[in-house]
């Protein structure tokens, strides 16, 4: 499993986020392990992305893969963000909702960047 620490970002929205994709490492050993337990649940395991999202905190429930178990915008829009663009995405990115709907022209910079010197 690898797993990308994100900022999701919104309207007056700051949240730290940890997204695990849900199939089996290529690490020696693990592989069948992982592949074993993850299947039990029911992860396809297939290669395709297979995200649980949650706050890095982990004060929220995590959803099970599935954008639409959340029942908001900012979530649901950044789940399915994050799995369409698992493999450009690094650690430390921001996903922003706004500008990923269109509402506004240019992506939010890293809070980070903004408040630390």
């Amino acid at each position: 499993m690898r797993t990308k620490t994100l900022e999701i970002r919104d309207r007056m929205t700051f949240i730290p986020a940890l997204a695990v994709d849900m199939n089996p490492t290529d690490e020696v050993g693990a592989v069948d392990a992982q592949r074993w337990l993850l299947r039990r649940v029911g992860y396809a395991c297939d290669g395709s992305p297979n995200i649980i999202l949650t706050r890095l905190d982990g004060s929220a429930k995590a959803a099970f893969s599935d954008p639409y178990d959340y029942n908001d915008r900012t979530w649901r829009t950044a789940h399915l963000f994050i799995i369409e663009h698992w493999n450009e995405l690094k650690d430390g990115d921001v996903v922003d909702v706004e500008y990923i709907l269109g509402e506004t022209r240019e992506p939010k910079i890293s809070e980070r960047f903004e408040t630390c010197p």
